[in-house]
Formats: structure tokens, sequence, C-alpha cells
């Protein structure tokens, strides 16, 4: 109990983010299926032609905090929590939320943009934007500490990356375009954000 209280304490963002990724999932859960499409779309799922014809522009943000079943709930609170907490402790609570959000929405855009473009449109939803993002800006990060934050290195954190890119990639039914717009918004938020002192 006293090492939750003080994970809390020093990284509440991270925490409470991922509890409201936990408790919006078990509401979807138990007012209806996570994995059924239209309850998706009711409860905020992100599809195109309800955001650019509909007016749901809100569709970009709430879709951040929805997924489809248990395992891809996990896999995006299971990242958030290994780089969520050192993102939040390096670039502090608010620059990290703004990452966090600001990447989840940019990744979104630039999949509605490229659905438009294509004309091929999909229900989507997930963190994993929003997560790309972090991972966009831990490269940036541990770069600008010469190649090291904490215990971690610039080759771990862009194998990491490029090993979800490829695994997105390689399935059927991933929103890659937001993963890739999330990495990209990431880093040009902590280039814009993250400013370190300089020691003397």
């Amino acid at each position: 109990m006293e090492n939750t209280l003080e994970e809390f304490r020093k990284e509440p963002v991270t925490v409470i983010l991922i509890l409201i990724n936990v408790l919006v999932f078990l509401v979807s859960d138990l007012t209806g299926y996570s994995q059924d499409v239209m309850h998706m779309l009711d409860l905020g799922a992100a599809y195109t032609p309800l955001i650019t014809e509909g007016g749901e522009v809100y569709r970009l943000f709430t879709s951040m905090f929805l997924h489809f079943g248990i395992a891809h709930l996990l896999n995006n609170m299971l990242v958030l929590f290994v780089l969520g907490s050192r993102l939040e402790r390096a670039a502090g609570k608010i620059r990290f939320l703004v990452i966090y959000l600001l990447g989840g929405v940019a990744g979104n855009v630039i999949s509605l943009l490229l659905e438009l473009n294509r004309g091929d449109y999909s229900v989507s939803a997930g963190a994993s934007g929003a997560v790309f993002a972090v991972m966009g800006a831990m490269i940036y990060i541990v770069v600008r500490n010469r190649g090291w934050l904490e215990d971690l290195s610039w080759r771990q954190i862009v194998v990491m990356a490029l090993f979800s890119l490829y695994f997105g990639f390689a399935s059927s039914g991933v929103d890659n375009a937001a993963h890739v717009g999330g990495l990209i918004s990431g880093c040009i938020l902590a280039v814009i954000l993250y400013h370190p002192r300089r020691r003397s």
C-alpha cells in the first residue's frame, strides 16, 4: 500500500490517466460490450463521417479513452505505465499531460485526414495515439539527455518504437496513422515544451 501511495505522489498524472482508462473500459463493458462497434460509437469512438459531417469533433478526444477489448486496454496501459512515469518525472506533470492529450488528439486528426483522402472510413478508439506521443516525446528527451534517461537508453526507446510500429503494421484492424501521427506529434511537442536547465 505504501509503494502505491509513493508511486501516486511521484507520478500522479500517469496513475490518474491509467485509472480513467480502466474505469471507462469497465463502464463500456458493463453497459454493453467493448467490442461492439455500435456500442462504442454511442460512447464516443471516432468515425470520420460523424466528425466531419455531423460536427461531433469531441470524438477526437473521447475515443482516446475507449478500448476494444481487455487486451487492447492492457497493451496500451502497460506502455503508458512504463514510459509515462518516466516522462512525467522528466518533463513535469503539466507538460506530460499536454503531450499525452494534444499528441493523442493530433494522432487522431492525422488519421482522420488520411481517411478523408482515401475515402475509406472505419470506427477507431484507443489510447495508442497518445501512448505513441509519449514514446515520441521520450525519444527526443532521451537524445537531449545524451542518450540516457534514468535507466533507459536511446537505443531501447527507438527499438521499442520500431517494434510497436511494426506490430501495428503487421496486424489487421490497427489505426497505424494515429500511431505514426502520435509519435511525430509527441516528438514535436517535446521540442517545444522540454527545456532542461543547464548545470554549471
